[in-house]
């Protein structure tokens, strides 16, 4: 029964290596709650559901469920005390199929013979990919093969078919459609009534004000404050994350669009996308909009050298380019931030500085060699100029909050000096500090001729921050808009189908 406490957190403090990251934070949650979860990156909010749930030992503080002072060490205690988990980076083995991640370490077996029952098991998992209102999502699929959207659906649906008392969800939506989106709101309101606590993670505010009754604010590893969601706006949960206000969350463009830098004439790859011809120009930034699966991802992955194209050409400043590997469009001048950037985006085993040299090797080393001054200067100039907030070049990248991540994966391709960026989803699973920053950089970089396309799934952002959207339906290009001319609704219909034409440029 929502009001009734289940999880209450008092004073948890937590240091590593000296550098205190939670101090004195307090939490709680009532049954049949959806309690928001906030602060920008770095604030401590993994940090706490990582104590929560047994994957941290907190230093001071307590913790009760259901009035009972608890101690997890591992998170399978957490989990058998009826906590699940929904993590941001999701957990999905690659090479198994959808079934066997959905029953990882929870096997059905016939009785005690060891021996699998695949049929129940896939019987089973459909049932909960269908309570998520997912239908084309095949059991037997290899999970790797999959969207990364698909993939948190298999997260999702994971986690809600248990007997959980409380959920967190870690950005749930960062990788969603719309109608995903939808179905998994209508489940979690499901959740709802049933008494099963929610705590909800999200950069999206629309969401949080959405579905949520209360929201609590962490800032700088420190407790905020918690407030019930009728009684806050947008802007004084800003206020409370970042200490100031924001202002507007998009920053003020005023495009100067020079001549035509990039092009594609009828590129085509069989069974994802056919006879995509566009172009961009200077200083402009192009914005990407569609439904998950309508091919963006893929035609920007085929234009980066990471797949092959099946016909078309591609053309950077009239030439055309023959791109076969990756490394032809750097050389070419061209950078891509992939919408995954734990397994493209980065070497998350590896420092920063590292990061960045990689994809620089040749402006800072010469017959071969590293130059060490020369690389020192490039990663010290990039980390300033993005405002990375790390202990210094050294830190591994895996320790850094999300939207520190974003940064590095941009500063690597800063440093190419590329005519043209493409951004898959730049600001997924970022907060909205950290967001106005990245669109600020990408306002510089137009401004010094650099040519972006970005693809996102996030309406205000390609209203926000495009100076001209295209729309791409069941791959091929549905509507061409100026920014002036579109709006939500316009870019929804052209996404659904409801306005195709045939073009071109």
């Amino acid at each position: 029964m929502a009001g009734t406490p289940f999880a209450e957190m008092q004073g948890v403090s937590k240091s590593f290596s000296g550098n205190q990251v939670l101090k004195n934070v307090n939490f709680a949650i009532n049954k049949g709650e959806i309690h928001a979860l906030v602060g920008e990156n770095g604030a401590g909010k993994s940090t706490l559901i990582k104590i929560l749930t047994g994957i941290h030992k907190r230093d001071d503080g307590v913790i009760r469920l259901n009035g009972k002072e608890v101690h997890f060490s591992h998170p399978k205690q957490a989990e058998e005390e009826g906590i699940m988990v929904i993590h941001q980076e999701l957990n999905i083995i690659p090479h198994l199929t959808v079934t066997e991640n959905m029953f990882l370490g929870k096997n059905i077996t016939y009785g005690k013979t060891g021996i699998l029952n695949t049929k129940e098991m896939k019987k089973q998992c459909e049932a909960n990919l269908q309570k998520l209102g997912v239908s084309n999502i095949d059991p037997d699929e290899v999970a790797g093969n999959l969207s990364v959207g698909k993939q948190q659906m298999i997260e999702i649906a994971r986690a809600t078919s248990t007997n959980a008392e409380l959920i967190v969800m870690d950005e749930p939506t960062a990788a969603l459609t719309d109608r995903e989106i939808e179905s998994l709101f209508k489940v979690v309101e499901s959740l709802r009534k049933q008494g099963v606590a929610v705590i909800y993670i999200s950069h999206r505010m629309e969401e949080i004000f959405r579905i949520c009754d209360r929201i609590t604010v962490l800032r700088d590893g420190e407790y905020i404050g918690t407030e019930k969601i009728f009684d806050v706006d947008f802007d004084k949960i800003v206020k409370m994350m970042v200490g100031r206000e924001l202002g507007d969350r998009f920053p003020e463009r005023h495009h100067t669009a020079g001549n035509v830098v990039f092009e594609v004439k009828h590129l085509a790859r069989k069974g994802l996308f056919d006879d995509i011809s566009f172009s961009v120009r200077e200083g402009e930034i192009l914005g990407v909009a569609g439904l998950m699966g309508a091919g963006r991802s893929e035609i920007m992955e085929t234009i980066f050298g990471y797949s092959g194209k099946q016909y078309g050409s591609i053309h950077l400043n009239g030439q055309e380019l023959a791109i076969k590997h990756p490394s032809d469009a750097i050389k070419a001048g061209i950078g891509f931030i992939t919408e995954d950037r734990k397994s493209k985006g980065l070497l998350t085993d590896f420092s920063i500085g590292d990061n960045i040299s990689i994809t620089n090797m040749t402006s800072i080393s010469s017959n071969g060699v590293i130059l060490a001054k020369k690389e020192h200067q490039l990663i010290t100039e990039l980390m300033n100029r993005l405002n990375v907030k790390a202990t210094g070049a050294d830190q591994e990248t895996k320790t850094l909050s999300g939207g520190n991540q974003q940064k590095v994966v941009i500063a690597k391709w800063l440093g190419i000096e590329p005519k043209l960026l493409i951004l898959d989803e730049p600001t997924r699973g970022v907060d909205v500090g950290a967001k106005k920053e990245i669109y600020t950089i990408m306002n510089e970089l137009t401004k010094s001729g650099v040519a972006i396309i970005m693809v996102s799934s996030e309406l205000p952002e390609i209203l926000g921050v495009s100076d001209r959207i295209m729309v791409i339906h069941e791959g091929k290009i549905a509507k061409l808009f100026d920014r002036h001319e579109a709006d939500q609704e316009k870019i929804m219909t052209a996404a659904a189908g409801g306005e195709q034409i045939e073009m071109e440029g």
